[in-house]
């Protein structure tokens, strides 16, 4: 890749401030960046790097205003993360070329159909009755079970499974290792101390835009469908259990973990190691911090909830402004209680 910035700023329908002619061939951090490359600036913990760094041009905010003079090209957009983001989708189109075709061996049902310009690689497994659309990625080692249907421009990498009866719209990613469909935890007690086993007979249903990290599970519904609406964003090694349904753009990082027949809004974000448990309502826009349990239903949407176990964030830090304290107050406990 060689780009001139203003050809970059040009892509970004950003604007340029410096030498728009200099020539860009790489993309870096800010703090590491050399002669040649190219950087962005959006969370501003950065910005001591901008008058230090050594990339030819950064991305920066319209509005971002300097503290002190820097020697780089500054190219301004409304949005420097989603602007390099967008530069970063150009670069991969260039730098990984498209893959297509049949590599054996491989098996694909008779009874299942397939979209043009399609990728099936070595070792892959295709049941019966399964529909699938144009421009499809099944990368070596992966298992679709029975009467799977798949839309257009998905992608799965090696090593993915999903079981039979799956729904997944289009340009959805389900990157390696990850189980769409696996049983549900689902046991009955019995009068003896056992577990008798609650057949699971539901599926997985992903709509449009779903991105899926490496090692997630989801399990599938025991009547109807765990549900993961469009556009939802879930990470590495998280744990979706039977019945939930997730709301549209909701995102969920690293081992989190949402409990069965739990309802969770829109716009949720679940930072890493949340817990949810079953059988609640999540409402629109919550945020859930890392290491948090969420133990009831949240019916007010836009709320912040910290802590182990939960609660709102503005009484979590009066709460923990109180807890640091809580040696010095034991002290000045004791000298009271030697005074008396």
């Amino acid at each position: 890749m060689e780009f001139t910035i203003d050809e970059i700023a040009l892509l970004l329908d950003g604007s340029v401030e410096g030498d728009g002619s200099k020539k860009i061939n790489r993309l870096d951090k800010i703090q590491e960046g050399k002669d040649g490359s190219v950087g962005f600036l959006s969370n501003l913990k950065y910005e001591k790097h901008l008058y230090d760094t050594d990339c030819s041009a950064i991305i920066v905010s319209a509005d971002f205003k300097p503290q002190k003079p820097f020697k780089t090209t500054l190219i301004r957009v409304e949005d420097p993360y989603s602007g390099f983001t967008k530069l970063l989708e150009t670069y991969a189109k260039m730098v990984k070329p498209e893959i297509s075709g049949i590599e054996e061996p491989n098996f694909f049902h008779q009874s299942s159909s397939i979209g043009s310009n399609c990728y099936r690689g070595a070792f892959s497994y295709v049941g019966k009755n399964c529909s699938i659309g144009e421009n499809v990625k099944i990368y070596p080692q992966v298992y679709i079970g029975d009467e799977v249907t798949i839309g257009n421009n998905c992608t799965f990498y090696p090593g993915v499974k999903i079981y039979g009866g799956t729904v997944i719209g289009n340009d959805c990613e389900v990157h390696a290792g990850s189980i769409l469909g696996s049983d549900g935890f689902g046991f009955a007690p019995q009068a003896d101390g056992s577990y008798k086993n609650v057949p699971q007979l539901g599926n997985v249903v992903l709509e449009d835009r779903v991105s899926i990290g490496a090692n997630t599970t989801i399990d599938c519904a025991t009547m109807g469908s765990t549900y993961i609406s469009k556009g939802v964003k879930i990470d590495n090694q998280v744990q979706i259990a039977h019945n939930v349904r997730l709301g549209e753009h909701t995102v969920i990082a690293s081992q989190a973990g949402i409990s069965g027949s739990t309802t969770v809004g829109k716009n949720c974000v679940f930072a890493g190691k949340a817990g949810i448990v079953g059988h609640i309502q999540i409402a629109d826009n919550t945020t859930v911090g890392a290491n948090t349990g969420i133990v009831k239903s949240i019916t007010e949407p836009g709320k912040t909830f910290f802590g182990y176990i939960g609660f709102e964030i503005k009484a979590f830090l009066k709460s923990y402004s109180i807890f640091r304290k809580l040696p010095l107050l034991d002290n000045k406990l004791r000298e009271l209680e030697k005074k008396l």
